[in-house]
């Protein structure tokens, strides 16, 4: 046995409501039936909340690869700079305009090296192995 119920929607429901029923060749009644069923359900919060589950866990994998990947981008810069800064003399001053002029056209290489890796999808964050970074950061440096 089922009971009468008046209810009012807005013309805009309304018309999703009928439109889904057209769709799903279903009544209007069964369309808001179900959903309000959907609605009541006990275990509707709980699928919700497994939702919310997966997606806060697959945002904290992202954050540890995007932790990861800046530690060591930083960790790569620094040991650069450290490794230039220690083996690279200075210049006297008559050899600085043809060290500049070098120096640019070196970066000019390496900006295209850069941009036809990027443009390939390649990516040295993805050339280093899971294992080394994980030995790094618990301290087993090889």
């Amino acid at each position: 046995m089922r009971d009468r119920m008046n209810v009012y929607f807005p013309p805009e429901l309304l018309k999703q409501i009928s439109d889904l029923a057209d769709r799903k060749k279903l009544s209007r009644s069964a369309i808001v039936e179900a959903a309000v069923a959907s609605f009541l359900s006990p275990d509707g919060a709980d699928r919700q909340e497994a939702a919310f589950t997966r997606r806060l866990d697959r945002l904290s994998r992202q954050m540890q690869r995007l932790e990861r990947d800046v530690g060591l981008t930083a960790e790569t810069l620094a040991l650069f700079i450290r490794f230039w800064l220690t083996i690279t003399p200075p210049l006297p001053n008559d050899a600085q305009a043809a060290a500049q002029a070098k120096g640019r056209e070196r970066f000019e290489g390496f900006i295209e090296a850069l941009g036809r890796r990027l443009q390939k999808g390649q990516s040295f964050l993805r050339e280093v192995p899971e294992d080394i970074l994980h030995q790094e950061s618990a301290g087993e440096t090889g």
